[in-house]
């Protein structure tokens, strides 16, 4: 599978905020600088602000920091989210020092709220409103210059004796303090001998103010007599005010739009309750979720957000998932059910013992897999990286030569100099750097509030190229809740026996047919206790029940075991199998004991999404392990080809069905639940879990739907693919700008105030085609 990670043992995953960045330009510098020290791999997100650097346990936090300020920048360590694969005696600290892993569990229980996701204090979010706030004020100070600046230069009749001079005052602020945040930023990288889109702006700027100041100075009687045209001055004060004042409006809604872009993960990771009634000594006690530990009992109202992930031990209630899985119908739980952290209990009374708490619950790994797939880089941001490198240098010599090339053919100063202003102001590659980790950032974001996780960049690539999607069936196009249909007892069984021998056999096993079996045989009496359980996916399962042994299982498993099978027991399992069961063998002491049949129910949704699947341009198939008359039947029900059944598949052989159509040329998805999906799931050229089942599963897959629904898997190629054709269009439509725009500004066809004032609307056109996607599935029925 195209996107799988996987981390050495000496490594760990450090995340920065990073302070200053302003354009692709200086996302190529920090990575490129982060990147020559030995062992360190950096993607550094431009909306987000941040850096996720894979770093040699020899390389401390420090020592990051240090190098991102010696390109120009801020950076602080907001927390490292992977652990480390193999934790010495005494792990390293930023600082160097040896934190004792209580110490470690310490600090991350301070920087963990009360969702259970490791945060950082006054990071990112805080920065950016700050951020914002200095942008509006400098922008309604430069308006308020820029204004009467505006007027006086352009407008004759608005025109007075020496206007020259009050425009030269009236600019000065604007020049200097509203435009700060450019001439900063340029003046850090040059510093550094490097240049970004502020360099071409603090340029633009600076150029066309200190050539009018030169001109008013060299003729203070320029502007003595009134209503002046534009052709009779050769000042430029108003196009240094309007490019600044257009720029930092950009700035700002481009800044405010990105804290909106955002605002899908924040509200997923504020989901998580803040309290738990926790039962100490049979005592209702009220602490913060974030001090519930694992075996802790704690009650759920009717109302209240269940604290953290458990299983039901007492109680009967529906809960509301939406929030996190994204579907509408509240889920049914009683005992032995599981429940998810921050869903909602809406009727009954539930007492809940929690299983997983803080960065281990289902909402904290939604939040870093979300968080993860936002910070990472899809390939087509890497040539967006690689151009802006470049871009800025380039930009320069251009805007050089063409003010020589006119000045040179038509000797004529002012014209030279507009068209060289109007190059640096209508080249700055901010939309380019945006184009594609904004549209990522909002359509992963979306995601999560649909209940579908996107695990990196390179799942909507691989999205867009499958034309085969393989499903399994038991959870995935049935309702996976298997029950006992009937019995078919061997000669000297019955039916009471046989239940009691394999729901205690099964006891051990987490598959659904042992879970149906097992609430089938406790229906009727007590279960023995088994011992010497052993289990083989796909095949069955053999226990002891006293000095018995009892094996429950396929064909195969049976003659495994030594279990003898006449044509009798043959024609047996064939007259259930042809009657659409799922029908276990069960097996005494090497005696065939009879069949137990199940049946699953078709989930009411699995049909339309088949059809939507087929409208895609996908084609659907049908992969399970269990027998193919039961499997023709399923496919029949939803609408799959028969040809296109595999039936009676075991879990190896299902990876092999995967590889068996990758090498006909066909581009696979997969989509299962169970651990015998896993090999499956991680072949497939895109692996799609189903939130409902095991975390091996999930870590195994490029797509995470949390819910059970497959029209949910539908909707997640959906997004994936307009994601990718939002991001697209963004790149498209900044580098067509760009490179369009950069002749007709060196061929004097576009005034520099027009270039500033199209530049920083193609920043904030890009962002909000990305914000588009917040939308997404909300007309949906």
């Amino acid at each position: 599978m195209s996107n799988q990670t996987s981390f050495p043992t000496n490594q760990r995953i450090v995340n920065l905020d990073i302070q200053g960045m302003t354009c692709a330009s200086c996302v190529s510098r920090v990575e490129r600088k982060l990147g020559k020290i030995e062992g360190v791999e950096a993607m550094v997100n431009l909306p987000l602000e941040t850096a996720r650097v894979t770093v040699p346990e020899s390389v401390s936090n420090e020592q990051l920091i240090s190098t991102v300020a010696a390109a120009g920048y801020k950076a602080k360590v907001k927390a490292d989210v992977h652990a480390r694969v193999s934790v010495p005696e005494a792990a390293t600290s930023g600082s160097g020092t040896a934190q004792s892993p209580s110490d470690e569990a310490e600090v991350e229980r301070k920087q963990t709220h009360d969702d259970g996701v490791v945060h950082t204090p006054n990071g990112s979010a805080g920065a950016k409103k700050n951020e914002g706030a200095d942008l509006k004020r400098r922008f309604i100070g430069a308006a308020i210059f820029t204004v009467p600046l505006f007027v006086i230069s352009m407008i004759p009749l608005a025109q007075f004796p020496h206007w020259g001079w009050v425009a030269l005052a009236l600019s000065t602020p604007v020049v200097f303090w509203s435009a700060w945040p450019f001439h900063r930023a340029a003046a850090i990288n040059a510093r550094h001998f490097a240049s970004t889109m502020d360099t071409l702006v603090s340029i633009g700027v600076l150029a066309a103010y200190f050539f009018s100041l030169w001109q008013l100075v060299v003729d203070p009687m320029m502007t003595a007599h009134m209503g002046m045209a534009m052709s009779d001055h050769k000042l430029y004060f108003e196009t240094a005010g309007v490019v600044a004042t257009f720029l930092l409006l950009g700035r700002f809604l481009e800044t405010r739009a990105k804290a909106k872009a955002g605002d899908a993960l924040s509200t997923l990771l504020d989901l998580g309750a803040k309290e738990a009634s926790v039962l100490r000594d049979g005592v209702e006690t009220k602490i913060a979720a974030a001090e519930l530990v694992p075996g802790d009992e704690f009650v759920v109202r009717p109302g209240e957000k269940i604290a953290t992930d458990g299983f039901v031990i007492d109680g009967h209630s529906a809960v509301d998932t939406a929030l996190v899985t994204g579907e509408s119908v509240p889920v049914e739980v009683g005992p032995d059910d599981t429940v998810i952290g921050a869903t909602i209990n809406t009727s009954g009374r539930l007492l809940v013992r929690a299983t997983r708490v803080g960065s281990d619950t289902t909402l904290a790994q939604m939040g870093r897999l979300v968080s993860d797939a936002q910070t990472g880089k899809a390939p087509i941001a890497r040539l967006a990286d690689r151009i802006s490198a470049v871009f800025v240098p380039i930009v320069l010599g251009i805007a050089l030569l063409t003010f020589v090339l006119w000045l040179t053919i038509s000797a004529d100063l002012n014209a030279a100099f507009a068209a060289s202003v109007a190059v640096l102001v209508i080249a700055c590659p901010c939309a380019l750097g945006l184009a594609t980790p904004i549209g990522l950032l909002v359509g992963t974001g979306r995601g999560a509030q649909l209940g579908i996780l996107i695990r990196g960049p390179q799942v909507l690539e691989d999205t867009r190229k499958i034309d085969t999607v393989l499903l399994d069936k038991t959870g995935t196009i049935t309702e996976g809740n298997l029950a006992v249909t009937s019995t078919t007892p061997a000669w000297g069984f019955d039916t009471p026996t046989l239940l009691a021998l394999a729901g205690a056999a099964e006891s051990g096993s987490e598959h659904p047919i042992a879970h149906a079996i097992v609430e089938a045989a406790r229906a009727n009496a007590t279960l023995s206790e088994a011992s010497d359980f052993t289990s083989a996916p796909g095949g069955g399962v053999r226990a002891r029940i006293g000095t018995q042994t009892v094996v429950a299982g396929r064909v195969s498993w049976m003659r495994e075991n030594d279990v003898a099978l006449t044509q009798e027991h043959h024609r047996m399992l064939a007259s259930a199998q042809q009657e659409g069961a799922t029908s276990i063998m069960i097996g005494l002491d090497g005696t065939f004991a009879g069949l137990i049949n199940l049946s699953d129910t078709v989930k009411t949704t699995s049909a339309t999404a088949i059809t939507q699947l087929k409208e895609l341009g996908l084609r659907p198939v049908l992969l399970t392990g269990d027998n193919a008359s039961v499997a023709a039947q399923v496919a029949a029900a939803v609408g799959i080809d028969t040809a296109d059944v595999f039936a009676d598949v075991l879990p190896e052989a299902k990876a092999q069905a995967v590889r068996k159509l990758q090498e006909e040329g066909r581009v696979v998805a997969m989509v299962g639940d169970g651990v015998n999906d896993a090999p499956a799931l991680a072949q497939a050229d895109l692996g799609i879990a189903m939130g409902s089942g095991t975390d091996v599963a999930i870590e195994a897959a490029d797509l995470t739907i949390m819910g059970n629904d497959l029209s949910q898997v539908v909707q997640s190629i959906e997004l994936s693919r307009k994601t990718l054709g939002t991001i697209k269009m963004n790149f498209f439509w900044a580098f067509l700008y760009n490179t369009a725009g950069i002749p007709i500004a060196a061929l004097g066809l576009l005034n520099p105030m027009i270039a500033g004032a199209a530049m920083a609307a193609s920043s904030v056109l890009v962002v909000a085609n990305s914000l588009r996607l917040r939308s997404f599935g909300k007309t949906r029925s």
